[in-house]
């Protein structure tokens, strides 16, 4: 059985794709990668198959996190079937998923922070500002992750091997 997580931002160059990095280090590193499918998209077509933000990818690589296999992509309508966990980085990203989202999988919606302890509701869009902002979006979706990747081993009984 395989578990799939879409995680959603507004252009899927920043936060998202931050987010689709960590989580599949920490699965890899957790010894899941044959139990997860795992992916990242926007809910804006602005940057529809173009990589992370440099400095993104800096961060990452800071940290020793691959994300330049990652390319942009839009949510499409296919996703809400997909994808058991679909998390989106804040509350205008989360009310456009809600808006296209069937009913009968609206509990596949969360924001991440949801998932997280300490930090507030939503991601910052870090796009906008310094590397401060970048770095400081790593360190919040590094824990939401773990918390993230903690519930679903416990939910769906995963192990390694």
């Amino acid at each position: 059985m395989k578990v799939s997580v879409l995680f959603v931002c507004m252009g899927n160059i920043c936060r998202s794709p931050t987010a689709h990095a960590v989580f599949r280090q920490q699965v890899l590193e957790a010894g899941l990668a044959d139990h997860f499918d795992i992916d990242s998209a926007g809910t804006h077509a602005y940057h529809i198959g173009n990589p992370p933000d440099a400095r993104a990818m800096a961060m990452a690589h800071q940290r020793g996190i691959v994300m330049d296999d990652l390319r942009a992509r839009q949510v499409s309508a296919g996703d809400f079937g997909q994808f058991d966990y679909i998390l989106a980085m804040d509350a205008d990203n989360l009310r456009l998923l809600q808006a296209s989202c069937p009913k009968e999988q609206a509990q596949r919606l969360s924001l991440m922070l949801d998932w997280a302890n300490g930090w507030g509701e939503e991601v910052p869009d870090p796009y906008y500002g310094g590397d401060e902002g970048f770095e400081q979006v790593f360190d919040m979706l590094t824990d939401a992750c773990s918390c993230l990747l903690t519930h679903i081993i416990s939910r769906h009984g995963l192990s390694a091997g």
